[in-house]
């Protein structure tokens, strides 16, 4: 009890600043609001750089699949402020960030009428103007590429064509499999699908080849997977292979995955690793896919995470990240 009471009391007191010491520390993370300028129109982005001085790391972080922002929230119920914890952590060791909306979405909105008439080489594109801008703000010869999710595949895309203004390229919890196969398993997975599961697989196979399905077709539960409106994305989207992608990198590449990750594997992350050998692989133990730390087997757990905003990251993720950003400066 004593040792309890001590490690307390020492916390507590580590916990206390002075006004100045906290002013100061918010004043070194304050963050601004970024442009980069596309063909079509202007993109926002937030960014997060520590310090004062020039030539300190920089990330580009970019979000997931549908709709979700620079944070990693999502209006159709994620809440976890994923990416924005991370950045704020990952300024905490040095490193700097710029986290951006996609296009036609968010504060993104400026010459993109239509968020749904996009492509991956679009985001890709994208990814590259705000790589360019990273490397500006921070005053530094190339920036890294951090890619959650589908955003790992759009920065597999881009890092094809980034040139020198590419670091290395992050990828956590990203496909390694074509998408297909992941939606195949996750249809097939959840019980819940059962008497809709022949529809849904032959939806997916129809995209696969590059056709597009017929919504009147689909019983109405379907439908809202396959909108009209986003099906020229999906065909898009499913033509990639990540491995593929991957074995043709010469940068450094980590690979980050949680090993309670409901919607993309390990056996991804595995994969990709497989493809580029020379990419350092690391697998947290319980992190699912939006970063946080879950009991295992624990659906109720796990979901709930998604829209907690003060759960934390997975013990040890940013470290992880920075170090290898760091390491290879």
């Amino acid at each position: 009890m004593k040792r309890a009471a001590l490690a307390a009391a020492t916390l507590l007191c580590s916990c206390v600043v002075s006004p100045s010491l906290a002013d100061a520390v918010a004043a070194r993370l304050a963050e601004t609001v970024v442009e980069a300028q596309v063909e079509e129109g202007v993109l926002k982005g937030y960014m997060l750089l520590p310090g004062d001085r020039s030539g300190q790391p920089v990330a580009v972080i970019i979000p997931g699949s549908g709709p979700t922002d620079h944070d990693g929230n999502n209006p159709l119920g994620i809440k976890a402020g994923y990416l924005k914890m991370l950045a704020e952590e990952l300024a905490e060791k040095e490193i700097g960030s710029i986290r951006i909306d996609k296009r036609g979405m968010f504060a993104s909105t400026t010459g993109f009428p239509d968020a749904n008439d996009v492509r991956m080489t679009d985001y890709a594109g994208d990814a590259i103007a705000w790589l360019k801008v990273a490397r500006e703000k921070a005053g530094t010869d190339c920036a890294w590429l951090v890619g959650h999710s589908e955003g790992g595949l759009v920065a597999l895309i881009a890092a094809q064509m980034a040139g020198p203004d590419l670091c290395g390229v992050v990828l956590v919890s990203a496909p390694g499999r074509p998408l297909g196969e992941i939606l195949r398993e996750q249809f097939t997975g959840n019980p819940a699908n059962r008497p809709v599961l022949p529809q849904l697989l032959e939806a997916t196979r129809t995209l696969e080849r590059g056709e597009k399905v017929d919504v009147a077709s689909l019983p109405g539960i379907v439908r809202p997977l396959f909108p009209e409106s986003i099906q020229g994305f999906l065909i898009d989207l499913l033509s990639y292979k990540p491995a593929e992608l991957i074995a043709k990198l010469r940068v450094p590449v980590l690979i980050v995955q949680g090993d309670n990750d409901l919607q993309v594997r390990v056996v991804d992350a595995k994969n990709l690793s497989q493809a580029q050998p020379s990419a350092q692989l690391k697998i947290f133990p319980g992190m699912n896919h939006v970063l946080k730390e879950t009991p295992k087997d624990n659906l109720i757990a796990n979901f709930a995470a998604y829209g907690d905003a003060e759960m934390p990251l997975a013990a040890g993720l940013s470290d992880e990240i920075a170090g290898f950003i760091a390491g290879r400066r």
